[in-house]
């Protein structure tokens, strides 16, 4: 009590580990540009021998080897690292015929009813690019198969032929009582999931092959042949006890004591489905809406079972085992069993893995060395992580878990060290007056008024309430504590925040401080609600009906909060000197609020207090100065054209969608706006767009524009006509009025400057109408004239408006022809083309897609014109720099966009 609480300075002697991992990642970083694995053996050998050396003969200088040798250890790690296994042999099967598959189940999951596909636009997986027949019945479960043998089909004979991989088979229209372990054939046409080629776009086929699933494939039940059940595997089991733990919610949300609590006390099918995503990892039943409001308020990380359940899990587990007097080491080690056990029913995916080793070699470090550095034991936990697996620095769950925890060790706790502690410990054996003399005078004043506060307490309240004073004051000492901790925390996040996310979430302090002490008190009863409904679901009523009563508290404040101005600001990730910059002040940070001067610590919290301003200070976008670029982005069977004008003025033309029926909405998780589009821009660190045109209201153009205008805000909006059945076109109007986007019509015969070029509107014409759902011929069709240069865009026009256009002697010729309806027969006629005699053109279609674009006609007539075509299907994402002299410029996504191709005139 006696002696005063000081913060140690920070210094490498003390975090030996923190710095050998900081290294180490240094070295992964390097390999990626760098890579002579012999010479880095070397390296290491000879950086161990001066280690050695320096510890005999000069150990103030010892570090320096030893963390060079970190650096090479990292760099010959991340270089010695396989690759993830491509099942390269497996994937030849993906050419469209119909085969027997035997393989042995290893998952199975039951999916949320949806709605029939002839009702919504088909995800690009279900029809591109191997759609070659489908299924209007909705996905109900699946299963994930470990091939064992693929049928090989030859002119002669049909055998099964020995092979390996994986699987993921959707049952449509019912379900079967499979189980892990069951050996199963089934005639599928295996296919490949599709590939986005535009720089920052979502993967699927690599979320997929980190699951360890190469193809993909959809069928029936009654195709499904059950040979025999086998004994699981341990990856099988695990999943199995997910599936279980899931199923035990399910059982009593139907159960009579859920349905006989009052609604605020029950548990809804909602709430089911966010309690799965919370408890054990399994987001299927998570609704969109749900989903959206998290993202936007920065709170989704409490469906990612990670490092904050666990360490929530553990620190509550390791406080009730101590406070029942259990000795240090048996803590830890219950701690730490029942933490895994926890981690097996969630799946065992590797962020909860990653998360469970680091949470138990923190506790390992701390507790066989009790003077040991919390940001030590992070370092050694840290290492550990990498020489397991060097890929996961480029993570994000392991950033996140990483910064978070230097936020809480590095950054919080000297600061609460230095202003809360030495206030609360002052607060203990108050009644102790002969104490007083030891502390320093303004600790000893301060308990001299808590006393008289408590006699006045005493006076006003009566006795039992005497000590009312000093409950209150720890109160406030442990909120001010959790702020001080969210908002270190939420500093640091920034980064990932930004760098994976595109999100800068104004509202992520506020809520997270109320909502992680909430999935605090929330995981410890439903846990409990989960163990007595093992028991009885009658059993389980009290406890689940407080988990209802948290959850709903969690749902209502993040969905009313959700719609508040600025609650949501999407930006692109900060560039590389910006992220350096905020990781050296990060650093600095945590160094100098350990120091004795005022000044420094002044100066530590002012860094930290600076990062969120370095990380999201806006960078010049990666724009072409000088030319007229047009850039086709690769959104399998749609539309989405991004034209940047010669002084840096933005025209968005589409923006994808799946394949569906015109006008309607799109009512799926999977958004290509969000997933595709506005990820390209943000990769050219595009934050606003000037303009966003809409050719026409087909959900392959129209579906991923809601999240173009509410991630880019454009200043206007441009469209041609309103067909009158299109519930699509009027939600995305409704959607620009909420933003406050103006809508300009445009129609044939308008002509206007646009930056440093010339737009001239083709179609549709002033007296053109459509009472009915969108067609192809409502197509807003735009040339944009730079000097010399020239761009013709025609959307999905077909025959009638490109003979619309000859007849008003609209067309002459251009440089670059983006080809109209992905180079169907019905567009791009011969007049036409000798019309516009392109140099250039651009078709933007799927790869495989179901229709057969481009057809081999269209491509002829544009080879007989001399005419250099261009596919999104073949290359990704299609650039042109069109120059002011008419020279073009042409690259792709296999060609990185600061490197082109010569241009020809």
């Amino acid at each position: 009590m006696n002696e005063p609480l000081v913060v140690e300075p920070l210094r490498l002697r003390r975090v030996p580990m923190l710095c050998a991992a900081i290294s180490f990642a240094a070295g992964e970083i390097l390999a990626r540009h760098w890579q002579p694995t012999l010479l880095l053996a070397l390296c290491i050998a000879l950086f161990l021998v001066l280690t050695l050396i320096s510890m005999r003969i000069a150990p103030c200088v010892v570090l320096v080897p030893a963390l060079a040798m970190w650096c090479a250890a990292g760099c010959w790690c991340a270089q010695m690292q396989p690759p993830l296994a491509e099942h390269r042999a497996l994937q030849t099967y993906a050419d469209g015929l119909n085969r027997i598959v035997r393989g042995r189940i290893v998952r199975v999951r039951l999916l949320p009813p949806q709605q029939s596909m002839q009702e919504r636009p088909l995800h690009p997986w279900e029809i591109e690019p191997g759609g070659w027949e489908t299924d209007t019945n909705p996905p109900l479960q699946s299963v994930d198969l470990d091939i064992s043998a693929v049928e090989e089909m030859t002119p002669d004979t049909d055998i099964m032929q020995p092979n390996s991989g994986g699987v993921r088979v959707l049952l449509t229209g019912g379900t079967l009582p499979l189980h892990c372990g069951n050996v199963v054939e089934i005639p599928l046409r295996l296919r490949t999931p599709d590939i986005y080629r535009d720089p920052g776009a979502f993967s699927y086929a690599n979320q997929l092959l980190s699951e360890g699933i190469d193809l993909t494939a959809s069928t029936k039940p009654n195709r499904v042949v059950q040979l025999d059940a086998a004994s699981a595997s341990v990856r099988c089991r695990i999943y199995a006890a997910q599936a279980w733990a899931g199923e035990r919610l399910d059982t009593y949300f139907a159960s009579r004591a859920n349905a006989t609590l009052p609604a605020t006390l029950r548990i809804s099918r909602e709430d089911a489905g966010m309690l799965n995503a919370m408890l054990f990892g399994n987001r299927t039943a998570l609704g969109t809406t749900l989903r959206d409001a998290f993202q936007r308020t920065g709170t989704f990380h409490l469906f990612v079972v990670s490092g904050l359940h666990v360490a929530l899990l553990a620190s509550g587990l390791f406080w009730i085992f101590r406070r029942l007097r259990l000795p240090e080491g048996a803590a830890v080690v219950t701690t730490i069993t029942l933490t895994t056990a926890y981690t097996l029913l969630t799946g065992f995916g590797v962020p909860a893995q990653r998360a469970l080793l680091m949470t138990s070699l923190y506790l390992l470090a701390l507790w066989l060395d009790r003077e040991s550095n919390a940001l030590n034991a992070l370092g050694f936990a840290a290492c550990i992580v990498l020489l397991l697996d060097p890929r996961s620095l480029f993570e994000s769950s392991f950033q996140m878990t990483f910064l978070v925890i230097v936020a809480i060790a590095g950054v919080a706790a000297p600061i609460i060290q230095r202003t809360l502690h030495p206030y609360a410990r002052s607060l203990k054996l108050l009644h102790v007056l002969a104490l007083d003399a030891f502390l320093p005078p303004r600790l000893a004043q301060f308990r001299v008024r808590v006393r008289m506060f408590c006699i006045l307490a005493q006076s006003l309240l009566g006795r039992p309430l005497r000590s009312l004073p000093i409950w209150l004051l720890r109160l406030m000492y442990h909120l001010a504590e959790a702020c001080i901790v969210s908002l270190a925390a939420e500093l640091c996040l920034v980064i990932p925040m930004a760098i994976y996310f595109h999100r800068a979430t104004l509202l992520a302090l506020p809520l997270n401080l109320l909502n992680i002490p909430l999935l605090a008190a929330l995981l410890c009863a439903a846990l409990t609600m989960f163990c007595a409904a093992l028991i009885s679901n009658w059993l389980a009523a009290i406890p689940a009906a407080l988990t209802a009563l948290l959850l709903h508290a969690m749902r209502f404040t993040v969905l009313h909060l959700q719609t508040a101005p600025l609650a949501d600001i999407r930006m692109p990730a900060p560039s590389m000197l910006a992220i350096a910059v905020a990781i050296a002040m990060i650093a600095a940070g945590c160094i100098l609020l350990c120091e004795r001067s005022r000044t420094l610590v002044i100066a530590g919290t002012t860094l930290a207090l600076l990062v969120p301003l370095v990380t999201l200070y806006p960078a010049r976008p990666l724009l072409h100065a000088g030319v007229l670029e047009i850039t086709a982005l690769d959104v399998g069977q749609g539309d989405s054209l991004l034209t940047v004008a010669p002084d840096g003025h933005t025209l968005l033309i589409d923006a994808g969608g799946p394949v569906g029926r015109g006008g309607g909405t799109a009512i799926s998780s999977w958004d290509i706006g969000e997933e595709i589009v506005a990820p390209y821009l943000w990769s050219r660190r595009i934050r606003r767009l000037d303009v966003v045109a809409l050719t026409h209201a087909h959900s392959d153009h129209m579906g991923g524009m809601p999240a173009v205008l509410r991630d880019l805000r454009p200043r206007e909006l441009w469209l041609s006509i309103e067909p009158a059945d299109s519930p699509g076109l009027k939600a995305l109007l409704d959607e620009a009025q909420r933003l406050s986007i103006p809508v300009r019509h445009l129609r044939a015969g308008d002509t206007f400057a646009w930056g440093d070029t010339q737009i001239a509107v083709l179609a549709p014409e002033l007296g053109y109408g459509n009472d009915r759902a969108p067609v192809n011929n409502d197509s807003l069709v735009l040339r944009i004239d730079y000097d010399r240069s020239s761009a013709l865009l025609e959307g999905d026009a077909e025959a009638s408006s490109e003979d619309a256009m000859l007849n008003h002697h609209r067309l002459s010729p251009v440089t670059l022809l983006k080809v109209g309806h992905h180079g169907s027969k019905s567009s791009t006629t011969a007049e036409f083309l000798d019309a516009v005699a392109p140099r250039a053109a651009v078709i933007s279609v799927g790869r495989h897609n179901t229709f057969g674009h481009p057809r081999a006609e269209v491509l002829e007539r544009l080879e007989a014109a001399h005419t250099r075509t261009y596919r999104t299907d073949r290359n990704g994402v299609e650039t042109f720099l069109l120059d002011r002299d008419g020279a073009i410029t042409a690259s792709s996504a296999l060609v990185p966009l600061s490197v082109s191709t010569e241009p020809w005139d």
